[in-house]
């Protein structure tokens, strides 16, 4: 893989903020990385969510973005077939393929003539996996197959850490909401307890069982009574600042 492969999946990393435009940045890469000057070349992303492959939402191209649909729709392709087994697939000329023949049908249909699968694995596992699509026969011989799974070994790592990375994101977004909800509750419990003259525990014993008979979720309960009482929505102060 060269310099400026290994340079482009660095600053993929650094500077796209969702897996969904990570995965855009690899299949542009990966037509970089294999594809030559004079060829054209399209790239599609399938990843394994929850143990099974479920579809990418980025592709290289509008052609990319339809041949990945089709795979998707039927549940059989070189792509899905890379990610379940974790292990390249070639499809020479789709116009004549006997593997995959819807999906080889309308691939040809599209003006796909050849295939090229790679998955993407990490710790024994595959990911995700990528497929390259060209409009001639014959287009990933045995170099542009070393160069595939070349690039497949460096994406791999970077696909693993984008995911990684956006998992942590969720979990500090869920434990910020679940910080500043408990906040908002505790604000609530004060009122009730003054209102009431009554312990902390006895104040949310209510303001939970009002929660459960209207219906209401115990946040959205809490802050309703904060408006009431305040004449403005509740403004925790922030848990934590950001840099």
């Amino acid at each position: 893989m060269s310099s400026e492969d290994v340079a482009g999946l660095q600053s993929a990393l650094l500077n796209t903020d969702t897996v969904e435009q990570f995965l855009h940045e690899l299949a542009v890469l990966a037509v970089r990385a294999v594809g030559d000057a004079d060829d054209t070349m399209s790239c599609g992303m399938a990843l394994r969510q929850r143990g099974r492959p479920a579809s990418a939402t980025a592709c290289s191209d509008p052609i990319a973005s339809a041949a990945d649909r089709v795979q998707h729709q039927s549940g059989d392709g070189p792509a899905l077939d890379a990610l379940r087994h974790a292990r390249s697939m070639n499809v020479h000329d789709t116009a004549t393929a006997g593997r995959w023949p819807r999906f080889c049908l309308e691939a040809t249909a599209l003006g796909i003539r050849s295939c090229y699968a790679a998955p993407l694995i990490h710790d024994g596992e595959p990911v995700g996996a990528f497929v390259l699509y060209s409009r001639r026969p014959g287009a990933f011989g045995p170099e542009e197959a070393r160069r595939a799974n070349e690039f497949a070994k460096d994406a791999s790592g970077a696909l693993t850490l984008s995911l990684r990375m956006a998992s942590c994101a969720d979990q500090n977004d869920q434990l910020r909401s679940s910080i500043v909800s408990r906040a908002v509750i505790d604000q609530a419990l004060g009122v009730i307890m003054a209102q009431e003259r009554c312990p902390q525990d006895k104040a949310f014993a209510l303001l939970r069982s009002v929660s459960q008979n209207s219906n209401v979720k115990l946040r959205d309960l809490a802050a309703a009574i904060v408006t009431r009482v305040s004449g403005e929505p509740p403004q925790p102060s922030a848990p934590f600042e950001d840099g």
